[in-house]
């Protein structure tokens, strides 16, 4: 299985997913990015391009990476990883599908406000590439994302809150104990 951790910058995706791995020890963290930043890698480059997601071979990697870990391990595979485009996120899944890769899909959301105070507390200078993201992700949310995921609003809780949120109701889904979480 997957428990897939979207959500924009700031939204809480990376340290919520740390810790909903160590709250399940059947499961290992694997991070989308690092595919993305080894297409980047290849020299001479790649088409252009503003996000790695827009190449095919990133989301055909990603399927084809997370299912040969899976069949390699089993477990759950925890993944953050934002994903914006709808038409990116369908093939993705179909893709998981193919493989009869059961996939939870998970949203960390927090208002505009709280994200941009998220973000500008990151680092001493805030991230424009961050900042840029904002726009289209609340047009996903409206649009599609939302109806597409689990939504756990993280704009007043701590990312333990939100892990325990999501390791619960993967349990619960799966049959298990939440009481365990």
């Amino acid at each position: 299985m997957i428990v897939w951790i979207n959500g924009t910058h700031g939204a809480g995706k990376t340290t919520t997913s740390a810790l909903v791995q160590q709250l399940m020890p059947e499961s290992r963290l694997f991070d989308a990015e690092k595919v993305g930043e080894t297409l980047m890698d290849i020299t001479p480059g790649l088409p252009a391009t503003d996000n790695f997601q827009h190449w095919p071979p990133w989301r055909q990697l990603i399927v084809e990476t997370a299912r040969r870990v899976l069949d390699y391990t089993g477990g759950v595979l925890v993944m953050p990883m934002t994903v914006l485009v709808e038409s990116y996120w369908r093939e993705i899944s179909a893709g998981l599908a193919r493989h009869a890769i059961p996939v939870r899909h998970f949203v960390l959301h927090a208002d505009q406000e709280t994200l941009r105070r998220r973000i500008a507390g990151a680092s001493p200078i805030p991230s424009p590439f961050r900042l840029r993201y904002l726009q289209p992700y609340a047009e996903a949310a409206r649009t599609w994302l939302h109806s597409e995921a689990e939504v756990v609003d993280t704009t007043h809780r701590t990312p333990a809150e939100a892990a325990r949120q999501i390791v619960a109701a993967v349990r619960i889904g799966a049959g298990g104990d939440p009481r365990r979480s």
